[in-house]
């Protein structure tokens, strides 16, 4: 009796021990109470009755959670997201089983928007299939930051100097805000004037065509999209930005934004003036990163007006107009080698130019839905654009490197030393004015009908455009040969002196026709033909007054459209100097017909398709250059296979194979066997019998997340090869310093490209984070080179390989974001005639960014880096940069509406402003007078009215407010 107590006493202390331990889970949903879609990100917290935390989740990008509870009874449910209202539910646990709560509502509340508490960790980005989301809240930016900061920090992304945006390799070709077109044509304008502080989530995603959308058949005419979702809560009301800016070397920048919100409707209007060469906000983490270069002093003026509207299902209009000015004041110092045969020739330049242009666009798409089986499409697009140059240069041609005895080779008293060491071969002189205005007018109809609900549709898409060009332009040049002599046996010297009006005008239109067949179940059929006609004419009409003496227009400098005091100077009228020789007539019409036949099988796991283009092409082209008439027609066949898998291993996993030839005929004025000195230095000449180009193309690309771990990964790979590319022999001429390029078809030219990106937490709070993207590219680059005009041309082969590793690890909490972060840039050149330009090259850098948010409504951000080079033939080119950036900004007024921003850029003055190309022909580089090193105040105020409320400032991301239940931090993210 005993022992069998002793049994019950410790099988009953056994079950009390492990009991507790048998958790139950509780799931759920959540979704946002308006438009219905699923929240990511929102946090969840279990508290039991006295409010103490006892355990918490963060819902995935489906808005679905799942959290262990601990024991049974009442618990208190508090869910919670910025831009959303707090939502508090009591559950009741039950006795050993699970909980579902099934979908929960929540919903967005504006006056939050102006400082929220946002508890828990965000993740950085998140996969939805063949979808990148990166979570804004994530990525603090400094204070008054527009989006370009933002997607600066997304791992993978890549803006150049030039404004081209690339995620994961791949170039970004649209922007949308909250899913409508946004600017359309011009991602410039939402990443300059966008602020980050409306900004949600960021979607990166490969967008269809418009045809492909209506008939569900991918024709392989994808874009890649940048999309900005605004906050919820945002996307109803009235929100304005007026951000003014001053600083020293007399730099400035206005910006201005308000838009309007409704459940139909968004409008934005847009205002951007500065002279900064669009440089983002300091502590935007240089990262150590080269090639941020601005092509001189810039000035830029923009006026823009976006709107949307949409009837779900019936109606959607998206539109917008801008007007563009731009100033540019370049002065270029470049020093170029070129690789003629074994040995080198050199050259050295300086050059002033400037430049002013005016653009205005217009484009408008109307979608209609008259029924559910119709969709109707139309998209104009006007512009016109005016665009003004001026400028001078000097130039001269070497036979031996001149920095190796002289530091100023263009200096004069250096170019007599090496004219006596018969080192310099030419010189040239120039000045030049040309004036150059387009109007341009175009659109497409779309109307496509679907005949069944199994896939059966038809689709009509005509194209129409209309362009009419005029340029003018006036050259005067002076060059000085000094390994020719002429009869009196001293110096050859010439100068060529060319006014040039040149009328172009273009008609293009097309229709196309496709009909989709399902035969069988999820598999489909769809035939396509398109006819397209091109007609493009020119007039080019010559005025020569050369060799009048390298005096005759001395004291006259360029001045916009000013060669009228020019040809004051001139004996005799301009018309009296028509060169009928030099001018030139063309005419040339295409006739294009696609046939196109492709297969398509949609299942669960994948989706594949295959197909097959056939292009009968006829050109006629007709010309009256020097003389002689030629009126030629050509017919050829363009083959063009094209095949695409994508393979779903989940929802957020995916592989997706992509194969592309493309056949590419040479152009007709390749083809003709005329020669083309208008440049003397630059004479182009044409080849019969030029073959067809053939380019192969293929990229791989996989994506995963793991949820338990907040992991993205993502890796690609892009091959493409050329076969029979047209590639531009260069011939030197050893006496006059002259180059004579002629199109020669090669084989051999192929790149390869490899990328892998991993961002991941490295705890499970999510405090600490790192990210890291690694590029692979390989480049193999053929081109013909000779020395003389009667040597046999040589084959030249660039091998360049290179590597770059970008490294981030971050920590953040409720006051501070500190991110270490670095790269580096490797770069192997091999040249096969010129051994001793051979390269292996080094750019790395590394370095902090740092934000600090103070309780008085103050932050400072900074950031700290090393950038430097190594590996460099030249001595000066191998340099250590430390570059400083930072910015303090203080709020004021109610939920600081008012904002005073102190921004410092290169506060050490050691930024430099180097360019550099390398090519089987060439290597150039290139210095350029940019001001990188000033300061700036900025006055900031904001407004916002949302649900009928005036919130003054949306607040800004990390502003902290004080101390709030848990991790967390009120503000803009």
């Amino acid at each position: 009796m005993v022992s069998r107590m002793i049994v019950i006493v410790v099988v009953a202390a056994c079950t009390a021990i492990v009991a507790p331990a048998q958790n139950r889970k509780i799931t759920g949903k959540i979704i946002d109470n308006e438009t219905k879609e699923a929240v990511m990100q929102t946090t969840i917290q279990l508290l039991d009755s006295d409010s103490v935390f006892v355990t918490g989740a963060i819902t995935d990008e489906n808005g679905e959670f799942c959290m262990e509870a601990h024991g049974e009874g009442v618990f208190i449910l508090k869910v919670s997201n910025i831009g959303y209202a707090v939502m508090t539910k009591t559950i009741n646990m039950p006795r050993e089983r699970d909980l579902a709560l099934g979908t929960l509502q929540i919903k967005p509340d504006a006056v939050m928007l102006a400082g929220v508490t946002a508890t828990g960790q965000a993740k950085k980005v998140v996969l939805r299939e063949d979808t990148f989301v990166y979570n804004a809240n994530a990525f603090r930016t400094p204070e008054g930051s527009v989006v370009e900061e933002l997607v600066k920090r997304l791992p993978g992304a890549e803006i150049s100097e030039d404004g081209k945006i690339t995620i994961n390799g791949k170039e970004i070709k649209k922007i949308k805000v909250d899913g409508k077109e946004f600017m359309t044509g011009d991602t410039e304008t939402a990443l300059k004037n966008l602020p980050t502080s409306i900004i949600n989530n960021i979607k990166v995603y490969d967008e269809k065509s418009d045809m492909a959308r209506m008939t569900g058949i991918d024709d392989g005419n994808e874009e890649m999209v940048l999309d900005f979702g605004i906050k919820p809560g945002m996307n109803k009301g009235t929100m304005a930005n007026i951000d003014l800016g001053a600083g020293n070397h007399n730099r400035y920048s206005e910006r201005m934004m308000g838009g309007f919100f409704n459940d139909k409707m968004q409008a934005m209007v847009f205002g951007n003036f500065n002279n900064n060469n669009d440089r983002g906000f300091p502590g935007g983490g240089g990262r150590g990163r080269f090639g941020n270069v601005k092509n001189g002093l810039n000035t830029k003026k923009m006026l823009g007006a976006n709107f949307n509207y949409e009837e779900k299902d019936k109606l959607k209009i998206d539109g917008h107009m801008r007007w563009n000015h731009s100033d540019n004041d370049t002065r270029a110092e470049q020093s170029a080698e070129y690789f003629n045969g074994g040995r080198s020739s050199f050259s050295n330049s300086l050059n002033q130019s400037y430049s002013r242009r005016d653009k205005w666009v217009f484009r408008m798409k109307l979608e209609w839905k008259p029924d559910s089986m119709t969709t109707l499409m139309f998209r104009p697009e006007l512009s016109t654009t005016t665009n003004d140059k001026k400028g001078t240069g000097l130039s001269a041609n070497y036979s031996e490197d001149p920095f190796i005895m002289h530091t100023s080779p263009l200096d004069a008293h250096n170019m007599e030393k090496m004219a006596e060491e018969g080192i310099i071969i030419s010189t040239n002189g120039k000045n030049f004015i040309s004036f150059d205005k387009q109007k341009y007018a175009g659109g497409t109809v779309l109307a496509s009908r679907k005949l069944n609900d199994k896939g059966r549709n038809i689709t009509i898409e005509t194209e129409a455009s209309y362009c009419n060009n005029a340029n003018n332009g006036l050259s005067l040049t002076n060059t000085h040969l000094y390994k020719m002599k002429n009869t009196a046996g001293t110096d050859s010297a010439y100068q060529t002196n060319r006014y040039n009006t040149i009328p172009v005008k273009s008609y293009k239109y097309s229709v196309h026709a496709t009909y989709s067949e399902p035969i069988f179940r999820k598999t489909y059929i769809q035939l396509g033909y398109k006819f397209g006609y091109g007609h493009d004419k020119s007039n080019r009409s010559t005025f020569d007054f050369s060799n009048m003496g390298e005096k005759f227009f001395e004291g006259l400098a360029p001045a916009y459209r000013g060669w009228g005091e020019y040809f004051k100077r001139l004996d005799n009228p301009l018309g009296s100097y028509l060169d009928k020789d030099l001018s030139r007539a063309s005419d040339y019409r295409s006739y294009i017909h696609e046939l196109q036949l492709t297969f398509r099988m949609v299942r669960e796991k994948y989706q594949m398709s295959a197909g097959v283009m056939l292009q009968p092409q006829r050109t006629n082209y007709k010309q009256d250059f020097r003389g002689i008439n030629i009126d030629t027609t050509r017919t050829v066949v363009n083959f063009s296979p094209t095949f695409d898998l994508k393979y779903n291993f989940s929802k957020v996993s995916r592989l997706r194979i992509t194969y592309k030839g493309v056949a590419t005929q040479p152009s007709m004025t390749d083809l003709l066997d005329i020669t083309d000195d208008s440049d003397p230095m630059n004479i182009i000449r044409g080849t019969p019998g030029l073959k067809p180009e053939f380019t192969h193309s293929m990229q791989l690309f996989y994506n995963n997340y793991i949820q338990r771990h907040q992991r993205a990964i993502m890796t690609f790979a892009n091959y493409n090869n050329t076969r029979n590319a047209v590639s531009r022999t260069m011939t030197y001429d050893e006496k006059s310093g002259a180059r004579i390029y002629r199109p020669e078809n090669v084989n051999g030219n192929w790149n390869v490209t490899a990328g892998l990106m991993l961002n991941t937490a490295i705890d499970s709070a999510g405090c600490f984070n790192i990210n890291t993207f690694t590029l692979f590219r390989h480049n193999n680059h053929v081109g013909n080179v000779t020395m003389g005009t009667g040597t046999a041309s040589m084959r030249n082969t660039t091998r360049t390989t290179g590597m770059t590793e970008r490294l981030g690890m971050s920590f953040r909490n409720s006051w501070i974001e500190v991110e270490l972060n670095g790269s580096l840039n490797y770069t192997h050149a091999r040249n096969l005639l010129q051994k001793r330009n051979n390269l292996d090259t080094w750019h790395f850098g590394y370095g902090i960014n740092s934000t600090v948010f103070l309780p008085w409504g103050t932050s400072i951000s900074t950031d700290l880096h090393e950038q430097s080079r190594r590996g460099y033939n030249d001595k000066a080119m191998n340099t250590n940069e430390l570059i400083w950036n930072a910015q303090i900004s203080q709020g004021f007024l109610k939920n600081d509406a008012l904002t005073v921003m102190l921004q410092f850029y290169d506060i050490l003055h050691q930024q430099s402003s180097f360019a550099r190309t390398f090519n089987a022909m060439m290597r150039s580089d290139t210095r350029y007078n940019n001001i990188n090193s000033y300061a700036m105040l900025h006055v900031t105020y904001r407004l916002n009215v949302f649900g009928g409320q005036d919130n003054g400032i949306y607040g800004d991301h990390g502003r902290f407010r004080g101390r709030e239940h848990g991790r967390g931090f009120r503000g803009r993210r």
